[in-house]
């Protein structure tokens, strides 16, 4: 794993992710990026493979950051333009994605559960789908 923390942009995927989308126009080509991200996440039936679960991780924080209570994403490693707000139908891929992250076939969560910080990681993305998904909304 190429990381150096447990933040959302803390490694290499996520920060190349952050790069690609400051490459992109506008607002409507970012958000299509961070769905495509979120997307191909989500709808992995096998093994989620670290880079692919890592980039997932950014693109829910950056639609997190939009959302209420929010945090904002690491300025350093994460996109320099705006991201446009997240619609709810976004929010909910995000959560989405973020549990198949958290699923026991993702080599990310696998990594991390077998680092010192795997408690640290779990929680920051226990966080991020919270405010993706406050338990008040929970199904």
């Amino acid at each position: 794993m190429g990381t150096w923390g447990t933040d959302p942009f803390d490694g290499d995927a996520a920060a190349d992710f952050a790069g690609e989308l400051d490459d992109l126009a506008d607002g409507a080509e970012r958000l299509a990026a961070i769905r495509a991200a979120l997307a191909a996440a989500v709808e992995e039936s096998d093994y989620l493979e670290a880079p692919e679960g890592e980039v997932a991780v950014a693109a829910a924080a950056l639609v997190a950051a939009g959302r209420p209570g929010g945090r904002p994403v690491d300025v350093v490693y994460g996109p320099k333009g705006a991201i446009a707000e997240p619609s709810e139908e976004l929010a909910e891929l995000a959560a989405s994605a973020l549990e198949r992250v958290l699923a026991a076939d993702s080599e990310i969560a696998e990594l991390w559960d077998d680092s010192d910080a795997g408690p640290q990681w779990r929680a920051s993305v226990g966080a991020l789908r919270t405010t993706l998904r406050p338990a008040s909304e929970s199904v």
